[in-house]
């Protein structure tokens, strides 16, 4: 039996693989995109030995949620090297620009990026690299959602600074951590259908994703194309590669499909609170 990190047995189903956004052909990378599993470090491009972690990037716009993280670290690895990001389009330029980073610990309610969409990006654009996802909602839905984009690990913000570094350092060592009470959620029909949706996602290339993130953006073929720089005529056979693959039959019906899958109902509720001077 495959084995996580909080010692749980998950099933593992294949449509809560990799999704969204990212270039890995899952039959050739087994166990590092279930959700429950180990991952092989060097085809992940991790730099670093099994078991040590030199670079770190931390994603989140909390400064006490930071510090908290980056401090939990070093009680892990005292010598990592950090990186702070406030957001995603901020963290993209560190991974852009800096080299060798061994994992991202990443809090999903960033304020440019909406549910999962930062998660997606990243993911999408450096598939190589393991990301853990800090947040504070531990709610089932959003924990099984978040294991469905091929992330390495879970840990929710209330866990304690020396469980957080022996979390950390469990996905070093190849493991996907979830928490210890985690279970997945009760499977409905809508929940099926929204599973098929992303196995479809996955099946779609950098580019067509680019495409459809445009689309979704409300964004025009023509308006596309300047954006990527490419012709309509490629701009076209994207948009028709992306129906065929989502098996929809305009890209309205994609748009509407796709942004079914979000889960900022559960994910925005920080940003409908009041202000407050620490995050909660």
């Amino acid at each position: 039996m495959l084995s996580v990190a909080a010692s749980q047995a998950i099933p593992i189903d294949n449509s809560v693989r990799l999704v969204a956004s990212f270039a890995i052909n899952l039959s050739e990378e087994p166990g590092r995109n279930s959700v429950a599993g180990r991952y092989n470090s060097k085809k992940f491009g991790i730099t670093s030995p099994m078991g040590t972690m030199s670079r770190v990037l931390i994603v989140d716009d909390h400064p006490l949620f930071s510090e908290a993280m980056l401090s939990a670290v070093k009680v892990a690895y005292p010598d990592v090297e950090t990186f702070d990001a406030t957001s995603v389009a901020h963290a993209i330029e560190i991974l852009n620009t800096e080299s060798g980073l061994d994992l991202v610990l990443l809090d999903l309610n960033i304020p440019d990026a909406d549910g999962f969409e930062g998660l997606m990006k990243i993911r999408g654009l450096f598939p190589r690299l393991p990301v853990v996802v800090v947040s504070g909602h531990d709610d089932p839905k959003v924990i099984g959602e978040a294991l469905s984009y091929g992330i390495a690990g879970f840990i929710p913000k209330s866990t304690k600074k020396s469980e957080l570094a022996a979390a950390i350092r469990s996905v070093m060592d190849g493991a996907v951590y979830v928490p210890e009470t985690y279970s997945p959620a009760h499977q409905s029909a809508e929940d099926l259908k929204r599973k098929e949706m992303i196995t479809r996602l996955s099946t779609l290339t950098p580019q067509q994703l680019r495409v459809l993130q445009m689309m979704r953006e409300g964004l025009l073929n023509k308006q596309i194309a300047y954006e990527l720089n490419v012709g309509m005529t490629t701009v076209k056979a994207h948009v028709s590669e992306i129906l065929r693959k989502l098996k929809v039959y305009n890209r309205t019906r994609a748009v509407i499909e796709v942004s079914q899958l979000d889960a900022s109902d559960l994910l925005d509720l920080d940003k409908k609170q009041p202000s407050k001077t620490h995050p909660s």
